[in-house]
């Protein structure tokens, strides 16, 4: 385990509600965090992979794609699948 996991892990202990998850892009690139969902909503953040996150479980989907509610790092919305999410 990396020491940015355990971190991460560490951090997570102190929220409640949720599920925590890993993202994973399947490539190099970083997980665009949007302020709501949908590609064409403004990016507040973007994550590594390998980030643990907290979804809420709350789930829309827009502009042809799932996405799911974080509360952790960060507040807002990533595509479901980078979350490990196919379908709700």
């Amino acid at each position: 385990m990396t020491e940015m996991n355990k971190m991460n892990e560490k951090a997570l202990e102190n929220v409640t509600g949720g599920v925590q998850r890993t993202v994973d892009t399947g490539d190099t690139r970083n997980a665009a965090i949007r302020v709501a969902p949908g590609e064409d909503k403004a990016q507040i953040a973007s994550l590594k992979n390998g980030t643990m996150v907290n979804a809420t479980g709350q789930f829309v989907r827009a502009g042809g794609r799932n996405w799911a509610e974080i509360n952790y790092p960060v507040s807002g919305w990533i595509k479901a699948s980078i979350i490990g999410f196919e379908r709700y």
